[in-house]
């Protein structure tokens, strides 16, 4: 049996991803400081190359000063679409090849080699799937591999760009000893900045504060925080087959040919599982409506996406499939919505389509939905007035008119 201390994980990601499409497509972009979002005044920065980094320029940012600090960047819209295809080619590939993987994001995968060793070396069969995953898509990938998830993940980020990195077991803390804390996953602005202020400042310090004083300071989080600068993460690869679907579907007490009903139903249910997907950073790559005729004949329609999590692009894809899908003129008894093909990552793929203000007010519908319940803040379209069309739907699931 494989113990938590023989594992051997791998960790891959796609170098500057979304640039790396880009120019993959235009070589003239190579080697340019390329920022990768809206051009408009309010539009942010979705992605940049290594080039435009060093302007001090990074993903989030308003475009506007993104701009004024490097007034000869190249600016382009971005394609999800080919993003999205581009990142299932990897996938498939890897798919192909790795016992157990986890992708985690549009381009970022971890791989449990764990026991490998013994037939081909993990660190040979890695460099060659690396290999064969630039040779077929033309992209640049790095890889770090090491003992679990964390440690794997920093190695890659150090390996970068376009390189690998291996950490042999039992150098994981002075590997990850002489770094900032800020290289530590999911250490961020403020969190580093509280450490800082006492004094913290690279791992090694970090792994020597005792336990129960970070506790102190943080909470639960320090804890993590302590078993992470300690080089300790026991978190499993999770195969991507166990994350592939959300979904929900509603069975009418009395069968209906109501469309503005229907219709309504179909905006609510989005609206509830597209929350979902946000509560659990993650977004969706297949969009399926389903529909289940008076007769019991049930009909399901599927569409493959660019990865999204917002409302208003969800919604015009199953509106759309639920378009196809009503092809007789018959009595609906239910209807479903199911996301699926999922992967982390809602914040970055959500600069693509929006200005600072759609992200804020994504942010803030999220914030009252989380204090009060999703169903307490809907799109107008699906408020249906109090007559009888509302016999349709299960009383829990009624939204109050607004009153409050």
């Amino acid at each position: 049996m494989i113990t938590l201390q023989q594992r051997t994980i791998a960790h891959f990601d796609l170098d500057c991803f979304f640039v790396s499409v880009e120019c993959q497509q235009d070589s003239r972009l190579k080697g340019q400081p390329l920022l990768i979002g809206g051009s408009s005044d309010r539009a942010v920065v979705a992605a940049c190359s290594y080039e435009a980094r060093r302007y001090g320029i990074h993903s989030a940012m308003p475009m506007k000063t993104a701009l004024r600090l490097c007034p000869h960047a190249i600016v382009r819209s971005g394609d999800l679409e080919n993003y999205s295809k581009k990142s299932r080619e990897v996938t498939d590939i890897i798919a192909g090849k790795a016992p157990l993987y986890e992708k985690s994001s549009i381009d970022e995968f971890y791989l449990d080699l764990s026991g490998m060793d013994k037939f081909f070396g993990s660190l040979k069969w890695t460099a060659e799937l690396r290999k064969a995953i630039m040779k077929a898509s033309g992209l640049p990938i790095s890889f770090g591999l090491a003992t679990n998830k964390l440690v794997s993940k920093v190695a890659t980020d150090e390996a970068k760009p376009n390189g690998q990195l291996e950490v042999l077991s039992g150098e994981e803390k002075s590997f990850l000893a002489p770094l900032a804390i800020e290289k530590i996953p999911m250490v961020g602005r403020e969190t580093a900045s509280q450490l800082r202020r006492r004094g913290v400042e690279t791992v090694k310090t970090l792994s020597e504060v005792p336990i129960s004083l970070l506790e102190a300071w943080m909470g639960k989080n320090g804890i993590s925080l302590w078993k992470k600068a300690n080089g300790i993460d026991e978190s499993p690869v999770v195969p991507y087959y166990e994350q592939q679907s959300i979904s929900t579907e509603n069975t009418f007490p009395a069968d209906t040919i109501d469309m503005v009903f229907l219709h309504a139903e179909l905006v609510r249910m989005t609206e509830k599982i597209a929350f979902e997907l946000r509560q659990q950073n993650k977004l969706t790559g297949c969009v399926t409506v389903k529909i289940r005729y008076s007769d019991f004949e049930t009909v399901t329609r599927q569409m493959s996406i660019p990865y999204s999590c917002a409302d208003h692009i969800l919604l015009e894809k199953v509106k759309e499939l639920f378009k196809k899908a009503y092809d007789r003129r018959l009595l609906v008894r239910l209807i479903g919505v199911r996301f699926s093909h999922l992967v982390q990552g809602n914040y970055q793929i959500s600069l693509f389509d929006d200005s600072q203000e759609m992200i804020a007010l994504y942010q803030a519908i999220d914030h009252i939905k989380n204090r009060f319940g999703w169903q307490y803040l809907m799109k107008g379209t699906n408020v249906l007035p109090p007559d009888s069309k509302d016999r349709h739907r299960p009383a829990t699931d009624i939204m109050p008119y607004l009153k409050r």
